[in-house]
């Protein structure tokens, strides 16, 4: 090649760029020298970046990078560290805890001190590996602590003011670290006795930082009075450094030093410092004096919350928008903890001035105040904009600690319309926090929680997955409160939720099935399980079982498919119908046990192993276990090695003697696998599998406890599926009886208008009768009519609808007159009528009387009434002519 001309010719070092264009022959050869070429030509394809000549090693450089294989691990450590580069002295300081696991005297005899002379110029990754081996060895306790504090303590101090602030840090968390399993007495004289002169202003700013940091762990260790006598005059000293650095990081650390002194010289030495610094010059100070002031509020009394720290804090809110928007973030992240702590000192007026202020947080940024021109509002939302977004992502942080401040009785009233701005919220971050916190939002809320339903649904439907990720977290537990935990609690619950919150729950699952972020999709599919406790079985059969079924056969990530294979599972062991059952088994069995796709037949597998787990033996062997057996003669080596790996859990399914011929299908289908099974993979799983099936049979005298705990699991599995079939035909029962209550009523309700029209005509003769004849007359013929009617009602056990009328008004007062006109009841039990109630009821009849006692009546005997119906009709002029003969007898 032409690029190795040039080198041979001793062209200066370059970096050569070329493409070969790659040309194909009609005939091409493929002997090996050919072959070589073309796959050079092919990595030339593109453009290549490589020097002309390659660096090599010199004979001296290898000479020197070269080690004696015979020397020993301690050996080969000192030596290089003695002599080797620093990338080899690197690799034995790493190395240092197991040394000193292996051998920790001659370690700490001959490689330790070479580490210290090393340490002193070496640079800053062997610092750091240092640092982190050092706190390994004291992690690990590989030497006792006085041996550690005489060893390895003193490296570590030396080391704590290197000039690079990484490789300080680092060897100050190591030493934070080591203090605490130190001895009081080692950590006075080694580390408190140096840092007075430490923490003096003539020392560098690193060594005063440093200071700081050591005097916040240091206040745990000792008793009151010496921290009182020693440490806290160094306190104050660096409470007021010229440097606000070192001022903000002693503040920081006033909160474990008033841990460690009490609430009395708290309030006597930390407080005062604490409001001095709260008004420093110094942002970041106040920053610190704030957060710190916040975190020791339950250190106060209320004298010291409403006389000292209330006036603060009112003034950081004041301050906040108007002069100092550095502490805006910190006040908005501290907000909630705030109100609950000084909640108790409160007036009314300060409850709603800091309510209002926290409403003011949630919106900031969202309105543009008038004022500005268009340049200076462009310019403050590039400045400002991530600022503003921090503080409502913060303030969502806050919002459940903020339902507290309010009560939730009041939330509808004082925090809704935030909650619904927060949950809208144009940034996803913002989003995002109350979807991870709208869990909580709804326990506190309790029985109130159905007013966030629209919003839960909105969550459901954003635009970011992570909103969508953040809110299934939580999702069985914000349903359920949502269908069970308010006012609205049961069925009456689910109808409210139901209509707007399943279109929700489908396109969440559309929409990250959509995208490429799987793993949220495979944790929505997994949520989505708790399902069948939330809404009914027809709308998870028509809206999500054929989906899941869906996803299985055509997805094409293995976890999102078992995810929704189980979660399918779950559906079918709580549907309600039989029929709805039998088709998804035999959708199950022929679309993925007997399709066309060897990965269908493998997720047709997988979905078995689920059954097993979900439901009773019984029904695993009713309806999967020969079709599971049917796959040792797939085609597919792969299936067949899957279904072997199954083979054991298959037939733990089984129970002797009643599954006596499965256990033979089983034997036959393994046997036949031995006999023809031609894949050396799949034959070597067969014979372990043989194995392991003869194992299961010995085992199972060895360990009857365990077998017998798993039986009664699967006898409870068994009684709920047995449930369920009963349920169900429960439920037919009763919609048979609602439609042949229905079509009564239907037939009923015809019968009534007819009858209507009847008793109107009725009502109208007996009137004209009653006004033409004489008074004595009437009364007894209507006596003796009376009579009969109650003799011809208990003869029949039915009323005809215009004597029916009558019979139900004479009864108002008495239940025993409205029984006499139902089938069974005896004559005794019937009162007598009077003359005077059945004159006044002969002009009192209307159609509504007529319709009421019809109702009655017929529902009782629908067909007897009909018939009677005809009779009566047929016989009235009968019964005049009776009535006018027995009056004639009585006469004479």
């Amino acid at each position: 090649m032409q690029c190795e001309a040039w080198m041979d010719h001793g062209l200066p070092r370059a970096v050569v760029y070329y493409v070969h264009p790659l040309i194909i022959s009609s005939k091409m050869d493929f002997s090996q020298n050919s072959l070589f070429g073309y796959i050079e030509d092919l990595q030339e394809l593109t453009i290549i970046e490589r020097p002309v000549r390659r660096s090599l090693k010199t004979p001296e450089e290898i000479e020197r990078l070269t080690v004696d294989e015979e020397l020993n691990d301690i050996e080969r450590a000192v030596y290089l560290l003695s002599s080797g580069q620093d990338i080899q002295g690197t690799s034995v300081v790493a190395n240092l805890p197991v040394l000193m696991q292996q051998n920790p005297a001659e370690t700490l005899r001959r490689v330790l001190p070479k580490i210290r002379e090393v340490l002193h110029v070496a640079g800053v990754e062997m610092q750091l590996t240092a640092a982190v081996a050092f706190l390994t060895i004291q992690q690990e306790e590989s030497v006792s602590i006085h041996t550690y504090s005489h060893s390895f303590l003193h490296i570590i101090l030396q080391n704590l003011e290197h000039r690079d602030a990484g490789v300080s840090n680092a060897w100050l968390e190591t030493l934070l670290a080591v203090i605490e399993v130190l001895p009081k007495e080692t950590i006075r004289h080694e580390i408190l006795n140096p840092l007075v002169s430490k923490a003096q202003l003539s020392q560098t700013l690193q060594s005063r930082l440093v200071s700081c940091k050591i005097l916040g762990k240091l206040a745990n260790k000792f008793e009151t009075h010496i921290i009182k006598r020693e440490i806290l005059p160094l306190v104050k000293s660096l409470c007021q450094d010229v440097e606000y650095e070192v001022r903000s990081c002693m503040c920081r650390q006033l909160e474990h030093i008033a841990q460690g002194i009490g609430t009395e010289l708290t309030k006597n030495v930390v407080l005062p410092e604490l409001v001095e610094l709260a008004r420093d010059e110094g942002s970041s100070v106040r920053l610190a004096a704030f957060e710190t002031l916040v975190n020791l509020l339950e250190m106060f009394d209320a004298d010291d919350r409403s006389q000292t720290v209330l006036p603060l804090v009112k003034s950081f809110c004041e301050k906040s928008f108007k002069v100092d928007e550095s502490i805006l973030v910190s006040l908005s992240f501290h907000l909630g903890k705030l109100c609950n702590g000084l909640y108790g000192i409160f007036t009314p007026e300060q409850h709603l001035r800091f309510l209002e202020f926290y409403k003011k947080l949630c919106t900031l940024g969202l309105q543009q105040e008038n004022g500005h021109n268009d340049n200076q509002i462009q310019l403050q939302t590039l400045e400002q904009e991530k600022k503003y977004i921090s503080v409502r992502k913060n303030c969502a942080y806050n919002f459940p600690a903020m339902i507290v401040f309010v009560d939730p009785k009041n939330f509808h009233l004082e925090l809704y319309s935030t909650f619904f701005c927060l949950c809208h919220d144009p940034e996803v971050p913002v989003r995002y926090t109350m979807a991870i916190g709208l869990y909580e939002v709804a326990k506190l809320l309790d029985s109130g929680v159905y007013v966030i339903h629209k919003e839960l649904v909105t969550l459901l439907q954003d635009d970011s997955l992570e909103v969508l990720d953040a809110l299934i977290s939580h999702l069985p537990e914000i349903l359920e409160l949502m269908t069970t935990g308010g006012e609205n609690s049961g069925s009456e619950s689910k109808l409210l939720t139901v209509p707007d919150l399943i279109p929700a729950l489908t396109t969440a699952e559309q929409r990250a099935a959509t995208s490429l972020k799987w793993r949220t999709h495979e944790k929505l599919l997994q949520k989505y399980a708790c399902l069948p406790h939330i809404i009914s079985s027809d709308q998870i059969y028509y809206r999500f079982l054929h989906r899941m079924l869906t996803i299985i056969m055509t997805n094409n990530v293995l976890p999102v498919q078992k995810a929704a294979a189980r979660t399918l599972c779950v559906y079918l062991r709580y549907n309600r119908k039989q029929e709805q059952r039998h088709e998804v088994i035999q959708k199950l069995i022929e679309q993925l046990g007997q399709g066309k796709s060897y990965w269908n037949r493998l997720r047709f597998l997988d979905t078995c192993e689920f059954i097993m787990e979900l439901f009773s033996k019984s029904f695993f062997c009713k309806y999967f276990f020969l079709p599971v057996l049917e796959l040792t003669h797939d085609p597919v080596a792969n299936v067949r090695m899957k279904l072997c790996y199954l083979l054991p859990k298959v037939k733990s399914t089984l129970k002797v003697p009643a599954d006596k011929h499965l256990l033979q299908q089983l034997e036959l289908c393994i046997r036949k696998l031995l006999c023809q099974e031609k894949d050396k993979d799949v034959l070597t799983i067969v014979k372990r599998t043989v194995l392991e099936l003869d194992r299961m049979e010995i085992s199972m005298d060895a360990f009857q406890k365990r077998f017998y705990e798993n039986d009664l699991l699967d006898q409870e599995k068994e009684r709920e599926e047995q449930l369920l079939l009963e349920m169900e035909q429960l439920e037919k029962e009763k919609q048979q009886n609602e439609g042949r209550s229905t079509s009564i009523s239907d037939k009923i309700f015809e019968k009534k208008r007819r009858d209507s029209k009847t008793s109107s005509t009725l009502s109208k003769s007996i009137s004209l009768s009653v006004s033409g004849s004489s008074s004595s007359a009437s009364t007894s013929k209507e006596g003796k009519k009376s009579k009969l009617v109650r003799s011809h009602s208990f003869s029949t056990q039915a009323l005809h609808p215009k004597y029916g009328n009558i019979d139900k008004c004479s009864n108002k007062s008495s239940a025993t007159g409205y029984t006499s006109s139902i089938p069974g009841v005896g004559k005794g039990s019937m009162l007598p009528f009077s003359d005077d109630s059945f004159r006044t009821r002969s002009t009192n009849i209307s159609g509504n009387a007529v319709f009421s006692s019809t109702a009655s009546v017929a529902t009782s005997s629908r067909n007897t009434a009909n018939s009677i119906d005809q009779k009566n009709n047929g016989t009235k002029e009968s019964h005049s002519r009776k009535m006018s003969l027995k009056n004639r007898k009585s006469n004479s």
